[in-house]
């Protein structure tokens, strides 16, 4: 996987591919190269544990998995600007760094690098109609997401958000590039365009049940009191507030929306949210939640070797567990 990264760099110098080489960790901010290697994300391993179970050899689904990786890590970037986080991981943002104007440039640059890696496949001797279908998968992919991530800042603005209204925003932020790594991979695997669509329907409830988890980690954090980069300080919906706000008590509701409709929240607002979305059990049920949707996966696995099943079993509960 690294190197098939690498590969796709390997001709491109410049300013602009010193910050994506920085974004991936490869080089520190003034351009020396740094030790150590990218993490492997869950919509990486999907492609090839797809491809794989499929009874398709990984390898040619690398450029599958490098693609989705360089997609992701595009959504991340221009998520840091809206965000305003000024840590991207285990390092200083870009737009921390270089401004969010550099951080948008380097974004889009992302993306169209993970557009042109999906066509590697030909170079792999996956057929040009089946290349064309992959690309397009990602494209509407990347639409996707973008109808994702619009609902999501828009319900940071409303304070009673359906549980309904959720599961469809991160069907499409979360849900959507998985979907393409499974049915990418399927497509490498030279899967009959049955088992690509079901497939696609796989990745998509993996993706969701990975947000999920991503939503509770950002409201609990390792220690449990929310104090995470990316927590509740900015008002985001994810699952446990969305379910408390809905089936809670009136008395509950009025207790967390007095906290949430201040203009600004406090650190010590953060505290008493965890503490109340904990008293409505917020955190198990969206846990459940994630698990349901892993088990909807796997029973979509019809036809595929128990290896194969495993396999992606395994990927699955990493997915529930964060995909970190």
């Amino acid at each position: 996987m690294e190197d098939e990264l690498k590969a796709v760099f390997e001709s491109r110098e410049g300013f602009l591919y010193d910050l994506l080489r920085y974004h991936l960790g490869w080089v520190d901010e003034h351009g020396q190269p740094q030790s150590g290697s990218s993490p492997l994300t869950f919509q990486s391993a999907l492609a090839l544990a797809t491809c794989d179970a499929l009874g398709g050899d990984y390898k040619n689904a690398l450029p599958v998995a490098a693609s989705v990786d360089l997609i992701h890590n595009f959504t991340l970037v221009h998520g840091d600007v809206q965000a305003g986080r000024a840590e991207a991981t285990d390092r200083p943002s870009i737009w921390w760094v270089w401004g969010p104007a550099q951080a948008i440039n380097a974004g889009d640059g992302l993306h169209s690098l993970g557009r042109t890696t999906m066509m590697r496949l030909a170079q792999n001797d996956v057929p040009v109609d089946r290349v064309l279908r992959a690309v397009r998968s990602l494209d509407l992919a990347c639409l996707a997401m973008c109808e994702g991530q619009y609902m999501d800042l828009e319900f940071q603005d409303q304070m009673l958000v359906s549980i309904a209204s959720y599961l469809d925003m991160i069907g499409r932020k979360a849900g959507a590039l998985a979907s393409c790594a499974t049915e990418s991979g399927a497509l490498v695997a030279k899967a009959s365009d049955e088992v690509c669509g079901k497939m696609a329907d796989v990745g998509r409830n993996i993706g969701m049940a990975w947000q999920i988890a991503r939503d509770i980690d950002d409201l609990w954090g390792e220690r449990g009191d929310g104090m995470t980069p990316s927590n509740v300080l900015n008002k985001k919906k994810s699952l446990p507030l969305v379910h408390t706000l809905e089936t809670a008590s009136v008395s509950v509701k009025r207790e967390l929306g007095s906290i949430y409709m201040k203009r600004v929240l406090e650190p010590d607002d953060v505290s008493k949210m965890i503490e109340i979305l904990d008293s409505t059990d917020a955190k198990q049920v969206s846990q459940d939640k994630a698990v349901e949707l892993i088990e909807q996966a796997l029973a979509g696995l019809d036809g595929i070797s128990e290896e194969g099943k495993d396999a992606m079993a395994e990927v699955g509960r990493w997915a529930a567990e964060g995909g970190r």
